[in-house]
């Protein structure tokens, strides 16, 4: 049986003039035990809107979201707390608490599940020299690189001891060489924790990077599914013909900025 499977799901915003926006619209999918997912689309596409439908941080408006078999569209708010514990998810902009150094920071979900200070500490050690952030215990948000701020937001998660990771454009505000280090620590954190990790994003070189199976995203419907050498290789839709173009324009500058 898959870790996730996603059934029939959509999401829908009314806005103020009446009308109503399909955010998401009629996806299925499954993702297996320890499988490094990948969700791509350009903006707009529907992708945040997805992730955040995985944990129920949006409430879907029809469908199911199962894990290990149980629908967390079903659960109580009790429940549905419980399983959230293990979700985990990193964003773009990393969310951070700033008057807390990096030790703090990955010390807070242990404190919020009630254990004790000097165990979350030693865990919290571990987490970050998982991390390779050891030497930046004791400093804070604000004296990182935008790499080693994300480096912490991943052991914060870790401490929360999660089965899925959910990771939402998580590079997207870092730049090339830095994208490929925190690839290269999802990929370890995958194979070292048997995390499943589902990561959403607009850059085909990320997918290329980290996944073995891809979701191309177009106006809120899933258009194309497969191993992303697949999909990429041969793309059957506009989408991923696009996703394609733009990734070759991507390269190009960044082929043009090196010399």
């Amino acid at each position: 049986m898959a870790l996730i499977e996603v059934e029939h799901l959509s999401k829908d915003f009314d806005v103020k003039n009446g009308s109503c926006i399909h955010a998401v619209h009629d996806v299925s999918f499954s993702i297996e035990q320890g499988e490094i997912f990948g969700v791509i689309g350009l903006s707009g596409a529907g992708k945040s809107t997805l992730v955040r439908c995985l944990n129920l941080l949006e409430r879907p408006s029809g469908g199911s979201v199962r894990i290990d078999g149980r629908d967390l569209v079903t659960m109580s708010e009790a429940e549905l707390r419980k399983e959230r514990q293990r979700i985990g998810m990193i964003f773009q902009h990393f969310n951070l608490l700033m008057q807390r150094n990096v030790i703090d920071n990955v010390c807070f979900p242990m404190e919020i599940a009630g254990i004790r200070k000097k165990d979350a500490r030693i865990k919290a050690a571990e987490y970050l020299e998982a991390v390779g952030l050891t030497e930046k215990a004791k400093a804070y948000p604000v004296q990182l690189s935008g790499g080693q701020q994300q480096r912490v937001a991943i052991a914060r998660v870790l401490a929360s001891n999660p089965r899925i990771l959910l990771c939402d454009e998580a590079t997207s505000a870092l730049d090339p060489q830095t994208t490929r280090e925190v690839l290269a620590l999802l990929k370890k954190i995958n194979q070292e924790y048997g995390i499943t990790i589902v990561v959403i994003t607009h850059a085909m070189s990320v997918i290329e990077e980290i996944c073995g199976r891809v979701a191309v995203l177009e106006k809120g419907r899933m258009v194309e599914i497969g191993k992303v050498q697949e999909v990429f290789a041969n793309p059957q839709t506009r989408a991923a013909k696009r996703l394609l173009l733009s990734k070759q324009s991507e390269e190009l500058l960044e082929e043009i900025e090196q010399q």
